[in-house]
């Protein structure tokens, strides 16, 4: 059983060395543990210093893509190495990696797919009372769209089978927690959390720039992978928030018919007009999105092909994932 341990990094030449040194050197039920350093693009000794401290592989941009492309890049990579179980960490040494054990054995007990380490928000002395709320709120929505519940959904501390990681597609720029978790709970595969420590915090978040930017960028991520997995139900509730208001502007303007005064309501009638027509071509939408969903489902299928093809496995695990425990 192999483990490869992935680190994205970007300018991280001063904390990296405090995030290697206390990575695990043996693990039960793992045979053999490798570390992969994705830099991505730094303009410091990030990648240099990986190099010297002895990490066995290091995977480096020309320039600086973002941390969703360096997690997939290094996810890639790890499948590529033959890797079993992916676990992925911050460069920060933000989470303590002695909890790297307790992550993976859920996966080794073949009792999950993936595993995310819950740092305990609502205790985190680190984090203020407005990233509280908005993690604990978030956490809440985004278990609900993935119909999975994890405390901590923007934890980048967490574990993933090879049959996750094959699975697992990141179209987003941004940040890869909220999407993943939302496409595989879609998919069906088993995601639990447990829980893990912290360390205190060596710098400020790159990704956190401030707390109105972050829920933007991740509202944005939410709504756009939702839609992706789930476009039926988006249009057709967007169809209903038209068509509701549409039913009453109309209901009104025929109460006005029937007393008399229907000239002098037209305009009700035009707006229930316009608020039907919205509605209705929504939910076209919502079918058309629908039928892009079917394909969608089958380009993942075939890429999932692809990638078993390219890394020479066989495809006995293609089968729908009910046969998967749960």
């Amino acid at each position: 059983m192999k483990l490869i341990i992935q680190i994205p990094c970007y300018n991280e030449e001063e904390t990296l060395p405090a995030t290697l040194g206390e990575l695990p050197k043996a693990l039960e039920g793992i045979d053999r543990i490798e570390v992969l350093v994705i830099d991505d693009g730094s303009d410091d000794g990030t990648a240099g210093v990986a190099r010297k401290l002895g990490v066995d592989h290091v995977l480096s941009f020309k320039a600086h893509r973002g941390l969703a492309s360096a997690f997939s890049a290094g996810i890639t990579e790890s499948l590529r190495l033959g890797t079993d179980i992916i676990v992925n960490t911050d460069a920060d040494n933000q989470y303590q990696a002695a909890d790297i054990s307790a992550l993976i054995r859920p996966i080794l007990e073949d009792h999950a797919d993936v595993v995310v380490g819950d740092r305990g928000i609502e205790r985190n002395r680190d984090f203020s009372f407005l990233k509280r709320k908005l993690q604990k709120y978030g956490s809440a929505l985004v278990s609900f769209l993935s119909g999975v519940r994890i405390p901590d959904t923007t934890s980048g501390f967490r574990a993933f089978s090879r049959e996750a990681a094959l699975r697992m597609n990141i179209l987003t720029d941004y940040s890869y927690t909220l999407e993943s978790l939302i496409q595989l709970g879609r998919m069906k595969l088993k995601i639990l959390s447990v829980p893990v420590r912290t360390n205190r915090p060596l710098r400020r978040s790159k990704l956190m720039k401030n707390s109105l930017a972050y829920l933007a960028s991740q509202t944005g991520t939410i709504i756009r992978v939702y839609t992706i997995y789930r476009p039926l139900r988006t249009f057709f509730s967007l169809g209903i928030l038209f068509a509701v208001p549409g039913v009453l502007a109309l209901v009104r303007y025929v109460v006005h018919v029937v007393s008399g005064r229907g000239s002098e309501h037209v305009h009700g009638l035009i707006l229930a007009a316009v608020l039907l027509a919205a509605g209705a071509l929504t939910c076209v939408f919502g079918l058309v999105a629908d039928l892009v969903g079917g394909l969608r489902k089958l380009t993942e299928n075939a890429l999932l092909r692809i990638k078993r093809l390219e890394l020479g496995e066989a495809a006995e695990q293609d089968r729908p994932n009910e046969s998967r425990p749960c």
